[in-house]
């Protein structure tokens, strides 16, 4: 695991970002993400959904809510941060793959759906993590 490496290697993240793919990055927030959703007590069905049209990064379920969550990570604010990386488009993207998926599991009563961001920034000391909720 990446955080694992950046343990083991006493880097600071700003020192493992810099060694870091872009796919690395990605990884590496969706892992944070993860982390941090589960320890908020939502439990992860799916990682990096993929259909026809797109990909969801993670769904999972909070309560009787089912919740589909976008991850963006920055490992510098010079485009922005990553909270102001989401565009409408991607929104609408968003909601396009959570239908595909409730239709691919058969599901006969939908849930409360909830639509939720986890921005990631990256820096020296730690990532900052924001979780956006019910963006839709």
């Amino acid at each position: 695991m990446l955080e694992e490496r950046g343990k083991k290697e006493n880097l600071n993240y700003k020192d493992l970002n810099k060694r870091l793919s872009k796919r690395e990055l990605g990884n590496l927030g969706e892992n944070l993400a993860v982390e941090h959703l589960q320890r908020e007590g939502l439990k992860i069905l799916a990682r990096n959904y993929r259909c026809p049209k797109g990909e969801m990064d993670i769904i999972a379920r909070d309560g009787d809510c089912l919740v589909f969550v976008e991850v963006r990570t920055r490992s510098s604010s010079s485009s922005g941060r990553a909270e102001e990386s989401i565009v409408f488009h991607k929104l609408q993207r968003l909601k396009a793959i959570a239908m595909l998926y409730l239709l691919e599991q058969n599901i006969k009563k939908w849930p409360s759906l909830r639509f939720d961001v986890v921005a990631i920034n990256i820096t020296a000391e730690e990532p900052q993590i924001n979780w956006l909720k019910n963006i839709i």
